[in-house]
């Protein structure tokens, strides 16, 4: 079953603003993606809800990140106000995410707000990437491995490492967990959100 992606009313819009600067018909992206130009069709005229593993799939070939989607066109911004209950979330089939840095450009740092759901897991397959992680654990109980070390995060608990370390995290609650991440990548082409929201099995 594809991952569902809520608040993708902007994404349709976004696909076809970023396919035409790039020049691209829908069957070019299609044959490029390997998805069917009827579903890219769709999906540009809102009429389906596309997994973030399609979109990620369409991202690879515009040279984007997944993101990207969920940003509505506007002038670059060097202050982003974001009021309480107002953020856009993001769901993910172990949880959702809220990103922090909304309207601002992608660089230096993405601060994130993950609640997981109960006993859910990044997968077995570690995520590495350039930079370093800043973890800081909100509410619940949150297991993060770090080149196979356990390392066991409460409410008010925080990690900060070199993303190069092989990392994977658990939510040990019968309850939701949830954590403020910062990543900070030193490759402005490194996309260690998508890495970390999209699970490995």
């Amino acid at each position: 079953m594809p991952t569902d992606i809520s608040e993708v009313d902007v994404v349709g819009p976004r696909l076809r603003a970023l396919r035409k600067e790039r020049n691209l018909s829908l069957r070019a992206l299609a044959a490029r993606s390997g998805l069917s130009v009827n579903t890219l069709s769709l999906i540009e005229h809102g009429r389906t809800s596309p997994g973030v593993h399609t979109l990620q799939q369409i991202a690879d070939q515009l040279h984007c990140t997944v993101g990207v989607f969920f940003e509505e066109r506007r002038e670059t911004q060097h202050i982003a106000l974001q009021q309480s209950g107002e953020r856009r979330r993001v769901a993910f089939k172990y949880g959702t995410m809220q990103d922090l840095g909304a309207g601002m450009p992608r660089m230096g740092a993405e601060p994130l707000i993950f609640t997981m759901d109960p006993h859910t897991d990044s997968g077995k397959i570690p995520c590495v990437h350039t930079g370093r992680e800043f973890v800081y654990c909100l509410e619940g109980h949150i297991l993060y491995f770090i080149n196979d070390e356990p390392y066991w995060l409460r409410p008010g608990d925080s990690l900060l490492f070199d993303a190069y370390l092989p990392h994977r995290w658990r939510n040990e609650d019968d309850t939701a967990s949830s954590a403020l991440f910062v990543l900070c990548p030193m490759d402005a082409r490194d996309c260690p959100a998508e890495r970390h929201f999209i699970s490995k099995e």
